[in-house]
């Protein structure tokens, strides 16, 4: 049985999959795909039924009745509710993928509305999900600077996205022969951020409303 099933509204064959990678081959190169995933297959069938409009993030209308006030005011923060949770995908998505925790790290950059890679690095022996994920925002900003473009750049790691605003990292990971290579490319990212400003906005991606990041390494 899967872990998760995954539902494709709008994709190059919309239904349900069972698999991120099946799921990841809808949607890859699909401008506006809207995917998300669900715990179970009647979930996921139920909401591929029910369309992509009532679990891809829309408000909700005012309820019938309400006074003209109540409507406005109820429309406004429905909309504003919705600008929220859009996409920008004039922007880069970043992951990480690991294989233990500490262990082997790879990350990548994508664009969001085509899913094309635009950088990506690893294996780096004996790092951890957040410290990759934490190197792949810094590498798109630097990246993006270099371009002089002020694209978003979009992660899914709340405490990466932390580490990003505060210009440090705070880990349990040791530094040991084991672990320098990581640990100097976490430092030179830190000094990146301490001596650069960037005009860019850093995001969390929305997995629940949105699926699964385009950067995904599908290791689920």
């Amino acid at each position: 049985m899967a872990s998760k099933y995954y539902v494709v509204w709008v994709g190059a064959t919309p239904g349900v999959y069972a698999s991120w990678p099946a799921c990841q081959a809808q949607v890859n190169g699909i401008v506006d795909a809207k995917y998300k995933s669900f715990p179970t297959r009647e979930e996921a069938e139920k909401a591929y039924k029910e369309g992509w409009k009532k679990h891809w993030g829309q408000g909700k209308k005012p309820a019938a009745g309400a006074s003209a006030g109540f409507k406005a005011a109820s429309a406004k923060t429905a909309s504003s509710a919705a600008s929220k949770q859009e996409i920008d995908y004039d922007s880069i998505s970043v992951d990480v993928g690991t294989r233990g925790n500490p262990g082997p790290v790879e990350y990548k950059g994508v664009d969001t509305r085509t899913g094309e890679v635009l950088f990506e690095r690893g294996p780096i022996p004996n790092g951890t999900n957040n410290l990759g994920e934490f190197l792949a925002i810094v590498h798109a900003l630097a990246y993006l600077k270099q371009k002089g473009s002020a694209k978003t750049v979009y992660s899914d790691s709340r405490t990466a996205l932390k580490w990003v605003k505060t210009k440090t990292v705070a880990t349990t990971l040791e530094r040991s022969e084991k672990t320098k290579e990581i640990w100097a490319l976490v430092d030179r990212a830190v000094n990146w951020l301490k001596t650069n400003t960037y005009p860019n906005k850093v995001l969390k991606w929305e997995t629940e409303e949105w699926g699964e990041i385009k950067a995904d390494y599908g290791r689920k």
